[in-house]
């Protein structure tokens, strides 16, 4: 059970965690050992609310595929149990970053100064481009 917030969960039957060797190089145990997780979590048919469904749907990251799959490759770790602790901190970390409401944007306007300061800084390149001219013999 992966809890996201007070009244939403995540089963444990909806996310389907796979064992995969680690990729990179190699060592004594590398070849033998499965330490690596593949987590899998189908967003269109979990029982999140279809707000999360459509802000999760709605993000262009490469983990989500266009049927609404969205993988996580985790083999930081050298254990298969930290694995799949990174593997479901990174899934909620993903899924609350995407449900986080969006600050508005304020538009503003340069104050006198910097509009003062901004021309000034115009005139003087200019003078200093009329400086670089042909010399007059």
């Amino acid at each position: 059970m992966l809890k996201l917030s007070n009244a939403v969960e995540i089963a444990d039957w909806e996310i389907d965690i796979t064992q995969i060797r680690a990729q990179g190089a190699g060592g004594q145990n590398v070849n033998k050992v499965a330490s690596a997780v593949h987590l899998r979590f189908d967003i269109l048919h979990s029982s999140l609310p279809p707000f999360y469904k459509e802000r999760l749907m709605s993000l262009n990251d490469q983990r989500i595929s266009k049927d609404g799959i969205l993988i996580i490759k985790a083999q930081s770790f050298r254990t298969l149990e930290l694995n799949k602790e990174d593997a479901l901190k990174r899934l909620k970390d993903l899924i609350l970053e995407a449900v986080k409401p969006v600050k508005a944007r304020r538009p503003t306007k340069p104050s006198r100064s910097a509009q003062r300061k901004r021309v000034d800084r115009k005139t003087q390149k200019g003078k200093t481009k009329s400086l670089r001219g042909k010399v007059q013999v």
